[in-house]
């Protein structure tokens, strides 16, 4: 049914700077499904968070949450569920640190404190946070995120083998089940929806892309990435808001 299947991270990738699709790229999205090209969002964000991003592409495939819920022509394919001890541990923990936490589901979020960290963080998504700390007793939990700016080394340390932990914005660490990334979410979605047999393209930019990047044939760095994404790149393609995605398309022929 499908020649490829493309891969797009949102921050720094598909978005502009003001986390919008440009024109250009919802033509080039357009584009590709007339060539019988299968786009897929491929984001650390959660499906509620984005739904102006699918209304605007057309895009109904996503990898949401690092890989932690994903979704194939708008139905569930998988869902993570962190357990509620393992919460609890790690809850814990960060308020012997200080750090706020917040919950995710594919539908809503919630925090368990606001601080200035979460106030910058949620003005820039565009996103109105409330305050429960006991979210997770009553709702599954697919996704976490540990506010502070320099823990990584220190939460990854003592929560191995249970939580795994990547840093995607300078405020905040994503926060999945252990195991779990944007790598093993393309994994079910490319099995379930029996798209392993065709070329396979990812763009991105972010240290949470690596792993898409270990599961493509083809995985390409914008011109804005970080030099270690760009160093796993088979091509590196001008900037998200210098024509990037275009641009690469166009370097593996898949648009013109």
């Amino acid at each position: 049914m499908y020649k490829a299947v493309v891969f797009f991270d949102l921050d720094g990738t598909l978005f502009d700077n003001e986390k919008n699709v440009s024109k250009e790229n919802i033509a080039a999205i357009n584009e590709l499904r007339a060539n019988h090209i299968l786009p897929i969002i491929s984001t650390g964000r959660n499906i509620f968070e984005i739904q102006y991003v699918i209304d605007a592409t057309g895009i109904d495939s996503l990898v949401s949450a690092n890989g932690s819920y994903v979704q194939y022509q708008g139905k569930k394919l998988k869902a993570e569920a962190i357990p509620d001890d393992v919460i609890e541990n790690l809850l814990t923990f960060a308020q012997k640190q200080g750090d706020v936490i917040s919950f995710y589901n594919n539908r809503e979020f919630a925090l368990t404190a606001e601080n200035e960290l979460t106030k910058v963080n949620y003005r820039l998504l565009r996103l109105t946070p409330h305050v429960d700390p006991d979210f997770y007793k009553n709702n599954e939990v697919n996704f976490l995120n540990v506010f502070n700016y320099d823990k990584d080394q220190l939460y990854q340390d003592e929560f191995k083998g249970k939580l795994s932990l990547v840093r995607n914005n300078p405020r905040c660490l994503d926060t999945m089940n252990w195991g779990v990334s944007k790598q093993t979410g393309i994994q079910a979605m490319l099995k379930q929806a029996k798209l392993g047999d065709i070329p396979s393209y990812a763009f991105g930019d972010q240290l949470n892309d690596l792993q898409m990047f270990e599961e493509v044939k083809y995985p390409i760095a914008m011109g804005n990435g970080r030099p270690d994404v760009k160093a796993k790149a088979a091509y590196v393609t001008k900037s998200n808001i210098n024509g990037g995605i275009v641009n690469g398309l166009r370097h593996y022929g898949l648009i013109k």
